[in-house]
């Protein structure tokens, strides 16, 4: 069922497809996925691998196990993703959305930098700066609030970056990396929260006088080429009752 470009083991694709089901809307809260003989049979793999992949889907917080009933899919909004799984899942699939989600709002200028950008992009405070934002969104609503800064020198080298619309041939990173031949080789990465401002309760559609008062997560990313120079800072703002969820392999 997986398609044959897709290089992940047979329990990630299954659980990565009933991911898109679930951040989808087409399995619904409280509806059962197949039972693990049933996944074993129509994946053509073996029940260990079948159980392995439900696991991981409530290792994500997407399903649990009702004992005697099944694998039942819960309601809950899906965790914000960082700069850097942004920058991982493009060069994968060559789009930086989620599972289950969209951009919109498309918007890019060529803006004096705030100080803390200039800071990051290792440029004289004001100095013009590409800022292109999007708003990410999956059936729950806002995911993030994204803003990419781009130092100015690469607009004349690549026009659509300021551009109001959605990038097309690869995110910004890749059409960088391929207008000057020099590779993304570094990263650095920072998550912090804290209370909304005005300013970012209208980022997230919110009104101001009404926006939750509790922390959201903040993430930035900032990337480094082979020559050492920095292409781009991100900043994502998650929206209110979004978490950042991370996953990796423990070996002994």
């Amino acid at each position: 069922m997986a398609s044959q470009a897709d290089n992940r083991a047979p329990y990630a694709q299954i659980a990565a497809h009933y991911a898109d089901l679930i951040t989808s809307g087409e399995l619904q809260p409280g509806m059962l996925l197949p039972s693990i003989k049933t996944l074993s049979q129509e994946w053509k793999v073996s029940t260990a691998t079948a159980e392995k992949a439900l696991r991981k889907l409530r290792n994500e917080g997407l399903v649990r196990g009702i004992h005697g009933i099944g694998t039942e899919v819960l309601d809950r909004p899906a965790p914000m993703s960082s700069g850097s799984q942004r920058q991982d899942r493009g060069r994968r699939t060559g789009s930086s959305w989620g599972t289950g989600e969209r951009s919109d709002s498309h918007q890019a200028a060529v803006v004096p930098a705030p100080a803390d950008v200039a800071q990051a992009l290792d440029i004289e405070p004001g100095a013009k700066v590409i800022r292109r934002s999007r708003v990410y969104r999956d059936r729950h609503g806002i995911v993030a609030h994204s803003t990419s800064w781009i130092p100015v020198q690469y607009g004349e080298m690549i026009p659509q970056l300021t551009k109001s619309e959605r990038l097309t041939g690869g995110t910004s990173l890749q059409l960088i990396a391929q207008a000057t031949g020099r590779p993304i080789t570094h990263r650095f990465d920072t998550a912090s929260a804290r209370l909304l401002t005005a300013h970012d309760a209208r980022l997230l559609e919110l009104e101001p006088e009404k926006a939750p008062y509790e922390p959201v997560v903040v993430m930035t990313a900032k990337f480094v080429d082979s020559e050492g120079a920095v292409v781009e800072y991100g900043v994502d703002l998650g929206g209110p009752g979004r978490t950042w969820q991370t996953a990796s392999e423990v070996t002994q």
